[in-house]
C-alpha cells in the first residue's frame, strides 16, 4: 500500500518541482541572464583602440567564466542557499537571523545590513535602465534609423513596466519562466555556432589563463575587472528569492541550464572576436545570423523586462522586511495575489524606482555610459554579504574564527579586488550608485535612530500597567463602565497605553472588558497560528494580548483575533469591540538628540507611514483615534 501511495504522489511532486524550476529560471536568473548583452563588450573597451590580442581575449573569457564559477556557484549556490532564516534568504533576512544569535557585534551587523539593503535598492534602479537600453540598442544593427528612438522606447517600456505593478504580476509571471528558458537556449545556441571560429577559445576553461590576465594586463586590466564583474550581476537574487522557490529548484536550474548557457555564450563571443576582430563593438548580437537578429532583439527586450521585474519585486520584498524590522516607516503595502503572499506592491518604492530609472536613462543616454556606474552597487552588496556570512559561520554553524576565515577570506579578497576596480569608475558615473546607497542608508539610519529616541522619550512619562490597574481598583470615583470590549494598541505591553489614559481623562468611561494589545515582529519569516497569540489575564477587566507576526507577513489583527476567539476563553465579538489607537503628531524639538536636519527628516518620514488601522488590518468602522503632539 505504501508503494502505491508513493507512486501516485510522485507525478504531482515532479510537476510541482518542474513549476518551481521553470519559475526560478525566470525570476531568479532573469538579471544575471542579461549580462552577456553588455559584459564582454564593456570588458573589451579598454583594449579596442590598439587591437585585442589572442591571449587577452582568452584570459578575459577565462576570468569571466571562473568569476561565475567561484562567486555564483561556490558562494551562492553551494553555500549561501544553505544559510537561510527558516527558508528565507536575502541581506535583511540574514541580518534578522544574526541579530537573534549575536549581541556583541550588533552595531556592525546593523550597519552592514543597512549598507547591503541600500546597495540593493541602487541596483534595482540601475538594472532596468541598463538592461532595457542594452537590448533596444540592438535595433541599431537592424537599421540605423532606430538610433534616435532607443531612449524614448526605453522610457516607454519603463512607463509600462512600472504602471502594471499595481495590478500585480501573477498573470504575467507564469510566462516569465518559459520565455527566459528560451532566452538561455538561444544564448547557448549563439555561442555554440561560433566556438568553431577559433577553437583556441577553449583554453579559457583553464583558470591559469584567468590568473595570467590579472597579472599581465597592467593598469588596463584593473579597469577591466570592473566590467568583468558585470557577469555576476543579479547573483544576489539567488539568495533573496530563496523563500519563493527553495534551494533545490534554484540549484538545479543553475547547473542544468543557466551556467552552461552563460559559459557557452561567453566562449562563443570570445571565439567570434578572435575570428572576426571587427565584431568587437557588438559581439553579442553579431553571434546571430541576419535573419535571427530582429527576433533576438525582441527576445532580449522581453528578457530584460523580466530581469527588471525581478529586481523590482525584490525591492518590494526588501522594503516589507525593512518595515517589519523597524528600518522604515509603515509604508503602504498591498497584496496583488490571493494565494501568493510574495506578490506585493509598495507604491512609495515603485515611485522611487520609476523616477530613478527615468533619470538614469536620460542622464546617461546609452548603456555604455551607464555600465560604468553599475558594478559598484553589485560588488558592494556582495562584500557585505560575505562579511555577514563570516559571522553566520561562527554564530549559527558553530565554526571557529580560523576555519571561517580560511573559507571566506579568499572570496572576500577576490570581491574586494573587484570592488576596488569598480571604485576607479567613480568619476565616470560610479558616484551614482554610491550617492543612491548613501541616501537610502541615511533614511533607514534616521528612521531607526529617531524611533529609538522617540521610544525613550515617551517611556519617561509612561505608567506601569499593573500600578494603573491597582490605583483604578482602589479609586473612590472610578470612571463610568460601558458595555463591550475595548482593545488598546501599544508598543509596550507592560506600560499603560497613552490612548487609554486620554480616553479616561477626556471621556470619563472604561469598557467592561479591556485588552492591552501589543503587535510584535518575529525574527522568523513566518509564525504559525499556534504561536500567533499570547494572552495574559491581569484582572477581571484587564488582559494583555501579544500577537506575533513573521517579518515576511503582513500583520492582520482582525484575522488573528478570530483565531483567538476559537482557541481561548477571551471572546472577541468585532461588532462589540472598539479599537483605540493613538495618533502622534511630531513637532521639532530644539533640544533634540538628533541634529536639526535629521530631526526634520525623521518628522518628514513619519508622514509617509500609513494609518495604523490599515497597517494592522483593523475593521474601519470600529476604530477610535485619539491624537497627541510629541516633540522629538
Amino acid at each position: 500500500m505504501t508503494a502505491v501511495h508513493a507512486s501516485s504522489e510522485s507525478p504531482s511532486e515532479t510537476r510541482k518541482f518542474l513549476v518551481l524550476l521553470v519559475g526560478s529560471i525566470g525570476v531568479v536568473y532573469g538579471d544575471i541572464g542579461t549580462s552577456p548583452l553588455y559584459a564582454f563588450r564593456e570588458a573589451l573597451r579598454p583594449f579596442s583602440d590598439d587591437g585585442v590580442q589572442q591571449q587577452e581575449v582568452i584570459g578575459l573569457i577565462s576570468l569571466m567564466v571562473w568569476t561565475l564559477t567561484i562567486i555564483v556557484t561556490f558562494k551562492y549556490v553551494l553555500f549561501l542557499l544553505r544559510a537561510d532564516n527558516d527558508g528565507e534568504g536575502g541581506t535583511l533576512s540574514l541580518l534578522a537571523l544574526l541579530m537573534k544569535q549575536t549581541g556583541s557585534y550588533m552595531p556592525i551587523l546593523f550597519f552592514a545590513g543597512l549598507i547591503g539593503s541600500a546597495l540593493f535598492i541602487g541596483d534595482a534602479m540601475i538594472t532596468p535602465a541598463l538592461s532595457v537600453m542594452s537590448a533596444l540598442e540592438g535595433m541599431k544593427l537592424v537599421t540605423p534609423a532606430f538610433t534616435n528612438y532607443v531612449l524614448p522606447l526605453s522610457a516607454a517600456v519603463m512607463v509600462g513596466l512600472f504602471a502594471i505593478q499595481r495590478k500585480g504580476t501573477g498573470a504575467v509571471a507564469k510566462f516569465f519562466g518559459p520565455i527566459t528558458v528560451v532566452w538561455f537556449l538561444a544564448m547557448a545556441w549563439g555561442g555554440l555556432i561560433h566556438i568553431g571560429d577559433d577553437w583556441t577559445i577553449l583554453q579559457a576553461l583553464n583558470p591559469i589563463n584567468a590568473l595570467w590576465f590579472i597579472t599581465h594586463a597592467g593598469w588596463a586590466g584593473l579597469i577591466v575587472l570592473g566590467a568583468v564583474f558585470l557577469t555576476v550581476t543579479g547573483a544576489e537574487a539567488l539568495y533573496a528569492d530563496l523563500g519563493h522557490f527553495g534551494r533545490k529548484p534554484i540549484s538545479v536550474a543553475w547547473f542544468m541550464l543557466v551556467f552552461p548557457a552563460l559559459a557557452l555564450n561567453y566562449l562563443g563571443q570570445g571565439a567570434l572576436v578572435l575570428g572576426h576582430p571587427e565584431t568587437i563593438h557588438s559581439p553579442f548580437y553579431l553571434l546571430y545570423p541576419d535573419w535571427a537578429l530582429l527576433p533576438m532583439v525582441i527576445l532580449a527586450t522581453m528578457a530584460t523586462i523580466i530581469a527588471s521585474q525581478a529586481v523590482i519585486t525584490g525591492a518590494f520584498s526588501l522594503a516589507r522586511q525593512a518595515v517589519h524590522l523597524g528600518f522604515l516607516p509603515r509604508l503602504l503595502i498591498t497584496f496583488t495575489s490571493e494565494t501568493n503572499t510574495g506578490q506585493i506592491y509598495v507604491p512609495a518604492v515603485n515611485i522611487l524606482l520609476f523616477v530613478g530609472v527615468i533619470v538614469l536613462i536620460f542622464s546617461f543616454g546609452n548603456s555604455e555610459s551607464l555600465a560604468t556606474a553599475y558594478g559598484i552597487s553589485v560588488t558592494g552588496a556582495m562584500v557585505v554579504t560575505t562579511l555577514m556570512s563570516f559571522q553566520y559561520l561562527r554564530s549559527v554553524w558553530g565554526w571557529n574564527t580560523l576555519a571561517a576565515a580560511a573559507v571566506l577570506l579568499p572570496l572576500l579578497v577576490l570581491e574586494s579586488v573587484f570592488l576596488a576596480a569598480n571604485l576607479f569608475k567613480i568619476h565616470d558615473g560610479g558616484w551614482v550608485p554610491v550617492l543612491l546607497a548613501l541616501a537610502i542608508m541615511v533614511i533607514m539610519w534616521t528612521w531607526t535612530r529617531g524611533s529609538r529616541i522617540l521610544r525613550e522619550k515617551t517611556a519617561r512619562n509612561e505608567l506601569p500597567l499593573e500600578s494603573f490597574i491597582r490605583s483604578f481598583e482602589k479609586s473612590a470615583h472610578p470612571p463610568a463602565t460601558v458595555p463591550g470590549m475595548a482593545v488598546f494598541l501599544t508598543s509596550h505591553g507592560d506600560t499603560t497605553p497613552a490612548v487609554l489614559l486620554h480616553n479616561i481623562k477626556h471621556n470619563h468611561v472604561l469598557h467592561q472588558k479591556n485588552v492591552i494589545l501589543t503587535v510584535r515582529t518575529s525574527d522568523k519569516p513566518y509564525v504559525s497560528d499556534d504561536h500567533r497569540a499570547t494572552i495574559t489575564p491581569i484582572s477581571d477587566r484587564f488582559s494583555k494580548l501579544e500577537l506575533c507576526f513573521g517579518f515576511m507577513e503582513q500583520p492582520n489583527v482582525s484575522k488573528a483575533l478570530a483565531i483567538c476567539k476559537k482557541r481561548t476563553e477571551l471572546k472577541f465579538e468585532i461588532m462589540n469591540t472598539s479599537f483605540y489607537i493613538g495618533r502622534r503628531t511630531l513637532i521639532a524639538d530644539p533640544n533634540s538628540d538628533l541634529p536639526r536636519w535629521q530631526d526634520r527628516l525623521y518628522i518628514a518620514l513619519s508622514g509617509l507611514g500609513i494609518d495604523p488601522s490599515d497597517h494592522f488590518r483593523l475593521p474601519a468602522n470600529r476604530v477610535v483615534e485619539i491624537g497627541e503632539q510629541v516633540a522629538v
